[in-house]
């Protein structure tokens, strides 16, 4: 668990800007033609608008993105009741969060008032602003008052998080824990030991599940709640039982299949869980300091299932999970509410996604590489960034099944692509190049087939769509890593190079590259020997017609790779050379970056290559090359060394393509500033263009540049690299790509293998 100190906290909250929100304006304002339009007089017109349709609001304001998260601060994270200006803090970090998890934009307010109706009416007064209301903090039993009267009274969803956020986290991981012990939800026996909000909201929904009251025991600070205790507020009376031969936890939880624990730290013991039943269920949800510890709880028996609200141990119940995505879901569809039947939308949808594969991000935020649904995984970690897609959308057509959306969805898939690109998941380019490869699948194959990244590529490739895999390896040992990351490989070709069978094929392939390399020295005995190498026998495939593409690069050696595409496939005849450019994804637009992989350092007759093989790739791309080849110089200023190679590439292009955008040598911020650029050299042929191209003097450079936008950027795309200039599509793949940066080069190979053979055809 991090350690947090009372300094570096203090320090956290009022280093630069105080506080960890701000309002930016989304539209432009700098001309007084943008400020009329923005406030007088302009902004009568809307105004009178939403005075004839009161609904042209989300038209026309953020009220459809805009969520109130509203607290009196009587009962603060563990803080207790510390008043309504004490807990704007965890006000403004729950805005936080629903900002970089859902794209909701918010204001806290805080609220000075206990009297539920008095909080109530304040809260009815400035509801017209929001599409949403986040309750937080408010102590029980307050708290279910205000949020049933603010559901009866208000048009928009309410939500009291503390509440319904537990409640729906943990009822997803109760339904998938239950599954994987093997147990039935109408049968098990359930102890709560906590009777507040949370509390009674999670038991409510578990029964909603099928959980049955009778089995059910509830205990708060005096012990077991039954029947006849006297001045039992409603929800206790709920879940009061009748049984009177149980008064302590320890009595409770004997036999019992479930415990859930909303209460304090350190009052589960180890003897209490091994008096359980088999594969008994442990939520210990206090925080900080669960009921019980994990190490304690693993400790006592092997056959628990354990889950706490802490993010350094397996199975944490985290908001997070939920509350970003459910009002994003409500949002979308203007909802007039947040009832039942989207909250269990929300728990069905969090559940299954826990089942489904695990992506990189997930896996490398957690440093782990095979979280797969079992007894260590069954709830999603909160920085998994299917949750907003899956969740938003399951609740979103509930909001629509249940009658409280004002404005349906209509088209699925563009919705959960619009949530993608909210979050700055997915481009629009990357949508086209999956959705073109689906349109024209191919037979790709991955060379390092038995390495796990590989594997699930190939495998997520293949449900997108994109390509039929063929994974080269043993397929002993790549069944066994597939049963262990849980893939299904069933309908997947494997291809053991290494085996007899393939001695035919490993024949044809020696006996073509020993001709076609026979002034080189090659004898049918050393390619029939290479043919046992995987880059060797994949780019045959490839080269015979076996297959469309070949994807490599995971741990096999540059040099190595480079040398057998040349040897096997070989470079396009109207090229002397090939090479790599990198696609960058940014804020202010996408840039192809060359050459960043294959030509270390070129001269001019090379840099002269990949100008050509730039333009030939951004164009298919469907891109309108503009091209800057960078130096550290401008323009003739340095006559020697990589400057004058640089100058003298340009000089040939220009002349052998008079129509193509194309200038240098200048340095990268004139490239990329134009005002700069047109006033200080209006002779270029760049002028008034933007440029999408940029080609470094050298690999060094090339590489180095789009490595430190990486690192400075995160949430910039990488692409690539992209091979340019072979005879076929043979595609590379850096070592450390993720599962989606393969899968987008496999796409790209797929195009390109679909490309090849139009080309042939004509």
């Amino acid at each position: 668990m991090v350690k947090v100190t009372k300094e570096a906290a203090l320090e956290y909250h009022q280093m630069g800007r105080p506080g960890k929100v701000e309002v930016k304006p989304t539209k432009p304002f700098h001309t007084q033609m943008d400020l009329s339009l923005a406030y007088s007089p302009g902004v009568a017109f809307p105004c009178l608008e939403i005075q004839k349709n009161p609904d042209d609001a989300y038209k026309y304001t953020d009220k459809g993105n805009l969520v109130a998260v509203i607290s009196n601060g009587t009962a603060v994270l563990g803080l207790g009741d510390i008043g309504a200006l004490s807990g704007k803090p965890v006000m403004e970090g729950k805005g936080l969060l629903f900002k970089i998890y859902g794209g909701i934009d918010v204001f806290d307010i805080e609220v000075d008032e206990k009297d539920p109706e008095k909080f109530c009416e304040a809260v009815e007064r400035i509801a017209p602003s929001f599409g949403g209301i986040n309750l937080e903090d408010i102590k029980a039993p307050e708290c279910f008052y205000i949020e049933n009267r603010l559901k009866q009274t208000l048009d928009i969803p309410v939500m009291h998080d503390d509440q319904h956020g537990t409640a729906i986290i943990s009822a997803a991981g109760l339904k998938n824990a239950l599954e994987v012990a093997g147990k039935d939800i109408a049968k098990v026996k359930l102890v709560v030991n906590g009777a507040g909000a949370a509390a009674i909201s999670c038991t409510k929904l578990y029964c909603a599940l099928g959980l049955k009251k009778e089995n059910i025991i509830m205990l708060d600070s005096k012990g077991v709640i039954t029947s006849d205790r006297q001045n039992l507020n409603e929800q206790k009376k709920l879940f009061a039982t009748d049984r009177r031969d149980v008064h302590t936890l320890e009595e409770a939880v004997k036999g019992a299949d479930v415990f859930v624990g909303l209460s304090k730290g350190n009052i589960l013991t180890q003897d209490m869980i091994r008096s359980m039943a088999d594969n008994p269920i442990v939520f210990a949800l206090a925080n900080p300091v669960p009921e019980i510890s994990y190490e304690d709880a693993m400790a006592s028996r092997p056959d628990v299932l354990m889950s706490t609200g802490r993010s350094d141990y397996p199975n944490q119940i985290n908001n997070v999970i939920g509350f970003p995505y459910i009002f994003r879901g409500a949002l979308d569809v203007h909802a007039k509410a947040i009832n039942e039947e989207m909250k269990m939308a929300a728990v069905h949808a969090i559940a299954d996604l826990a089942k489904q594969a695990v992506p990189d991000i997930v896996n490398d935020v957690y440093h782990v590489n095979d979280l797969t649904f079992g007894p260590q995984y069954f709830i999603p970690k909160p920085v998994d960034p299917r949750l907003i897609t899956e969740v938003s959308a399951a609740v979103a057509k509930a909001a629509m099944d249940s009658g409280v959306a004002r404005t349906p969805i209509k088209d699925w898939k563009a919705y959960k692509e619009s949530l993608r690109q909210l979050l700055g998941q997915e481009t629009k380019l990357t949508r086209t190049l999956h959705a073109t490869a689906a349109m024209h699948p191919q037979r790709v194959v991955f060379a390092e087939g038995g390495h796990s990244t590989m594997m699930k590529a190939a495998v997520q490739a293949k449900q997108e769509g994109i390509c039929e895999p063929i994974l080269l390896g043993n397929p002993d040992r790549l069944t066994r890593l597939a049963n262990r990351l849980k893939l299904d490989l069933s309908d997947i070709n494997i291809i053991d190079m290494r085996a007899d069978k393939e001695q035919g094929r490993r024949a044809t392939y020696a006996k073509h590259l020993a001709e076609k390399r026979a002034r080189q020295g090659y004898t049918f005995e050393e390619a029939y020997d290479k043919m046992y190498e995987r880059n060797y026998f994949g780019m045959s495939m490839v080269e015979h017609g076996d297959a469309d593409a070949f994807i490599t690069g995971l741990y096999t050696r540059y040099s190595n790779t480079i040398k057998v595409a040349k040897e096997v496939v070989g470079v396009r005849p109207e090229f002397n050379t090939f090479g790599t450019m990198h696609i960058l994804n940014t804020k202010k637009g996408t840039f192809f970056i060359a050459d960043t992989l294959i030509n270390r350092h070129p001269d001019e007759n090379v840099l002269y290559d990949v100008g050509k093989l730039c333009a030939n790739s951004v164009r298919f791309f469907n891109e309108e090359p503009v091209i800057a080849m960078i130096s550290y110089s401008n323009f003739g200023t340095d006559s020697t060394g990589s400057p004058q190679r640089v100058h003298d590439a340009v000089s040939r292009l220009q002349e052998d393509f008079p129509d193509l955008a194309i200038d240098g040598e200048m340095q990268v911020n004139f490239a990329l500033d134009k005002k700069l650029r047109d006033a200080k050299y209006p002779f270029t042929r760049l002028k008034g263009k933007d440029v999408n191209t940029l080609i470094f003097p050298n690999m060094s450079s090339a590489n180095g540049s789009y490595k430190l936008l990486q690192a400075l950027d995160p949430d910039a795309e990488i692409i690539g690299p992209i091979q340019m200039g072979l005879n076929k599509p043979i595609h590379f793949t850096d070592f450390e790509c993720s599962v989606r940066e393969v899968v987008n080069i496999t796409a790209i190979a797929v195009i390109d293998a679909y490309v090849e053979k139009i080309k042939n055809k004509r």
